[in-house]
């Protein structure tokens, strides 16, 4: 099973008008460390981590082609195909309503899910992220 990450905004938006809703350095180095060095990634979401110290696989495909036990930064694509193949959640909130017409559809707050970690820390363009880590 693969390991999703994503960054959402109140209403778990993810993007706008084609554009993610916002990005974070501090937030991109956390993700590096949370994935142990590596990452798949759709291109798109591939110059989020310049400059981190993380391996990146960059596939249009990347939820069909990651390996089993992958970390998987998620910003444009459905995930509910996909359920049965995840293991976990990270997700990080902005704490903020942004504008959003693409939205983060797994449905972690419902069962098979649970919240398993949270915590805040501060970023480098927003006073209070929050890391939220789901489990089956």
């Amino acid at each position: 099973r693969m390991h999703i990450i994503a960054a959402v905004d109140d209403r778990m938006g993810m993007l706008f008008n084609g554009r993610r809703q916002s990005r974070d350095r501090v937030m991109n180095e956390r993700i590096a460390v949370v994935c142990g060095g590596e990452l798949w990634v759709a291109p798109c979401s591939a110059e989020l981590f310049d400059g981190c110290d993380i391996m990146l696989h960059e596939e249009e495909n990347f939820l069909v082609e990651a390996n089993r036990g992958a970390y998987c930064f998620v910003e444009a694509a459905l995930l509910l195909p996909f359920a049965d193949a995840v293991d976990s959640v990270t997700l990080y909130k902005w704490n903020r309503t942004y504008p959003g017409d693409f939205y983060f559809d797994l449905p972690v707050g419902e069962a098979p899910w649970h919240l398993a970690e949270s915590c805040d820390f501060v970023g480098s363009s927003h006073d209070k992220i929050t890391e939220e880590v789901y489990k089956r």
